[in-house]
């Protein structure tokens, strides 16, 4: 009841006690499973809304991630607040109110899949969907101090879901811990297209070498501090861990934000948002961002394309030898005052060790570690 902002539609209560009940009796991988699904992801009945009222619709069908979690014993308790149209990574950007963080409620939650997170953190749901195009499912995650997975892109359908950059979203999973997200990513990806071959590593080696950043920007010292802490956990469980330069990753970040592949949010939601009037709810920064993605000329948004194309081939080099590559999900963790104050420049701020993960076709797993000095969860 104190945390109104976190749910914009809850089914009723008799209808979710039955389908719960119903499947503990049929069993399955899911089975009294709850789940709490993001407002931009189809549930049939439920209203579709991505956080602006005025965009809602009633669908007919799940989308496809729901679906088939549903069939594995999910039962859906409601739909989630978040970043309208899940532009933002910061949980703030709603008409329904910023969702806050579940310990400390001066400071944001992380978004765009911010009551998806939340819900998981306050124990209202036991795993939730979420999406991510730059960092929406990690972001949240790392903040509330719970796991959250973005599959590669195309391993998960996104169908029924709304698009935010159609070419980098990615249905994503929360949950209180790893065997549990696991389990549910594993049930999501029936659904995709992608076809891995045979040569494909689903799993590192117990002694794997780990990349990690020679520089971590952005990262202030209690930060760096619980970094370090968990490369040294690291290797004390066996694993070797080598800095590499992340430069290449950085750049290819920046062209999200600072550069025209933005301009498929436009595709998107803009024509939406150019002929909506004063009343359908629209958030003032969202509107911006989209509307200034509308005059994104063709030619800037080829040369970045390009661009990110030579600078993909040239970072997937820096995987060579590794298992994978371990970086802060988040640099910091705001308080919804200084998100206030700089709406824009905090929220890029927290992309920085997730934008890339996306426009470089990398799947990312983000997992609590610990706390920092200053009271955050650090993941």
């Amino acid at each position: 009841d104190n945390r109104p902002e976190v749910f914009l539609a809850l089914r009723p209560e008799a209808e979710v006690a039955a389908e719960y009940t119903a499947s503990l009796a049929a069993g399955g991988p899911l089975a009294g499973v709850v789940l709490a699904v993001k407002d931009n992801v189809d549930v049939a009945g439920l209203p579709t809304t991505a956080a602006c009222p005025g965009y809602a619709y009633r669908p007919e069908a799940d989308a496809a991630a729901v679906a088939a979690l549903r069939a594995a014993g999910a039962v859906v308790i409601g739909k989630t607040n978040l970043d309208q149209f899940a532009t933002g990574l910061v949980g703030t950007r709603s008409p329904f109110g910023a969702v806050r963080d579940s310990r400390r409620p001066d400071r944001i939650s992380g978004g765009s899949s911010s009551g998806s997170a939340v819900a998981v953190a306050l124990d209202y749901a036991d795993i939730a969907i979420g999406t991510d195009t730059a960092g929406s499912g990690r972001v949240p995650a790392g903040l509330q101090g719970i796991v959250g997975i973005k599959p590669t892109i195309g391993a998960v359908s996104t169908d029924g879901v709304v698009p935010a950059c159609a070419s980098y979203d990615c249905v994503t999973v929360f949950a209180r811990d790893v065997a549990t997200a696991g389990r549910t990513m594993a049930v999501m990806g029936t659904t995709g297209t992608r076809r891995w071959g045979a040569d494909t590593p689903f799993a590192a080696a117990p002694d794997a070498t780990l990349a990690i950043p020679a520089e971590l920007p952005a990262l202030p010292a209690s930060w760096r501090e619980a970094f370090d802490g968990a490369v040294a956990r690291a290797e004390a469980a066996g694993l070797r861990v080598k800095p590499v330069d992340v430069s290449e990753l950085l750049a290819a970040a920046k062209l999200l934000y600072d550069g025209a592949l933005v301009a498929e949010r436009y595709s998107a939601v803009g024509e939406f948002v150019t002929a909506a009037g004063d009343d359908v709810g629209l958030d003032p920064t969202v509107a911006g961002i989209v509307r200034a993605a509308g005059e994104v000329p063709a030619h800037r948004l080829a040369s970045d394309q390009a661009e990110l194309r030579a600078i993909a081939a040239r970072a997937s080099a820096l995987f060579d030898g590794f298992a994978g590559l371990m970086v802060p999900t988040a640099p910091r963790h705001p308080t919804l005052a200084e998100v206030a104050a700089d709406p824009v420049g905090v929220n890029s701020e927290m992309g920085t060790y997730t934008n890339f993960c996306n426009l470089l076709d990398l799947c990312g797993v983000a997992v609590p570690a610990g706390e920092t000095t200053d009271g955050a969860q650090f993941g």
